[in-house]
């Protein structure tokens, strides 16, 4: 069952829905997940990747795990809104008594309800959030996704080893972007590269062009890129090739965010030969994936392509599924937690397994390049890192 709720008004219920908040299920019956997620304004696709992947889930396995309905409550935090993701998540906990926080396709929103999952001893799946200190923020977090450390370290070792030495730095000014650009430049150095400047750029409405000007003028070999995926990475592929930086020799390097699956028609010819890491593509070759993608098309049709936010999802309902297995509706925050601590599961990526100290992923890195496959764009995976936990706390 899904619920979605826009703030505190109904933006859609079903007569199911209606019924189960004028007379609440008996607790024994069902669970309850509070899903916080961008579902408008320019991260929409966030949300919708997030719980479409969720979805997909359900609709292949069951809305009902050991006896117990899950019932989906999805509230719109409308985009990088602290303070909006809080007050909804208080909602959640105390209004619609909800025994799992899940979702958060951004940072700051998933900084901003740790507080309110400590309080009320709730146990909160991240599905996409991929600061490394998220999870440092409450006992009763566990991430699913991934960090910006693990995906960004295996680039830069990729790179510096592969005949890459001087390198321009761009990254969008806000916590995943931190995190990249002091891992890049700790990880390249110590593989005897050479990072020749850096820029951050604002999280809202970036204009490239003078940015880019300024990094063909140093004339790097390369520039390592990251920014929130989607809109803003389409239109920083566009303005690297409208000033003519390939043509100048330079290459792209960057973590996956930049050529997520969801975008990569929309940059289109732009985008080939742009290689990054990162731990999911749909081009990914495994029965799992092939499953995965099969449910996502029945959820939300066959030209619908996911990304590694809808396997955030997806993997995050796995987790969900466990914890109700192992305990039932008893849903006891730290015994949650604990049952899920060191858990193994097959994802759609490869095999991820959760850190039993940190309660963050440990997964393979794929190493990436844009290339054509038929009339369509894959990040086509050529190598990998295998086993890589979160640099940022190892």
């Amino acid at each position: 069952m899904l619920i979605e709720r826009s703030g505190f008004v109904l933006a859609a219920l079903t007569i199911a829905g209606a019924a189960a908040f004028s007379a609440p299920a008996r607790a024994d019956d069902t669970i309850r997940v509070g899903v916080l997620a961008e579902m408008s304004g320019p991260f929409a696709p966030y949300g919708k990747q997030i719980t479409t992947g969720m979805k997909a889930y359900m609709k292949l396995h069951g809305e009902k795990v050991g006896g117990k309905k899950i019932e989906l409550i999805v509230k719109d935090t409308t985009g990088p809104a602290p303070e909006v993701a809080k007050r909804l998540a208080q909602e959640l906990v105390t209004r619609d008594k909800v025994q799992v926080l899940a979702g958060f396709g951004l940072t700051p929103n998933a900084l901003a309800v740790a507080p309110v999952a400590t309080e009320a001893k709730v146990p909160m799946v991240i599905m996409n959030a991929a600061t490394s200190v998220i999870t440092a923020k409450s006992p009763y977090i566990v991430r699913v996704s991934f960090t910006l450390p693990q995906v960004t370290a295996p680039i830069a070792e990729w790179a510096a080893k592969n005949k890459i030495k001087k390198v321009y730095t761009l990254v969008t000014d806000y916590g995943p972007g931190v995190d990249a650009e002091s891992t890049f430049k700790r990880v390249f150095a110590a593989n005897g590269g050479q990072v020749v400047d850096s820029v951050r750029v604002p999280l809202k409405n970036p204009e490239f062009g003078p940015f880019i000007q300024r990094i063909k003028d140093a004339k790097p070999e390369a520039v390592f890129i990251f920014t929130p995926a989607g809109e803003t990475a389409v239109a920083f592929i566009k303005a690297f090739k409208e000033r003519g930086l390939d043509k100048a020799g330079i290459k792209l390097i960057g973590t996956g965010d930049v050529t997520e699956d969801d975008v990569l028609e929309a940059m289109g010819d732009e985008a080939l030969g742009v290689i990054t890491t990162h731990h999911y593509s749909a081009h990914h070759k495994s029965p799992e994936n092939d499953a995965f993608k099969k449910a996502y098309a029945d959820v939300a049709g066959p030209d619908a392509r996911p990304n590694f936010m809808a396997v955030g999802g997806w993997d995050g309902m796995h987790v969900i599924y466990e914890m109700v297995k192992k305990l039932g509706d008893k849903l006891d925050g730290e015994k949650a937690i604990s049952a899920v601590k060191g858990m193994t599961i097959e994802s759609p990526r490869g095999s991820i397994t959760i850190d039993a100290g940190t309660r963050d992923v440990v997964q393979d890195i794929y190493v990436r390049k844009v290339e054509r496959v038929g009339n369509k764009h894959f990040n086509v995976e050529f190598d990998k890192f295998a086993k890589v936990k979160d640099p940022g706390k190892s």
